[in-house]
């Protein structure tokens, strides 16, 4: 589970870079909103895979 929390937090990085850095203008929106998904998925492996091991 901890392998899946680093990988969505890898994408959540870099989809916080595209949408809150400007590089991509057109697609602001859809990098925002995928850093939120992508950030929530993090915290949630993360947490499942401490309380699993838990």
């Amino acid at each position: 589970m901890l392998h899946y929390a680093v990988v969505f937090f890898v994408i959540a990085l870099i989809a916080a870079l595209f949408g809150f850095g400007g590089i991509a203008a057109g697609a602001v929106g859809i990098a925002k909103i995928l850093f939120i998904v992508f950030a929530v998925l993090a915290i949630a492996s993360f947490l499942f895979g401490v309380i699993r091991k838990g």
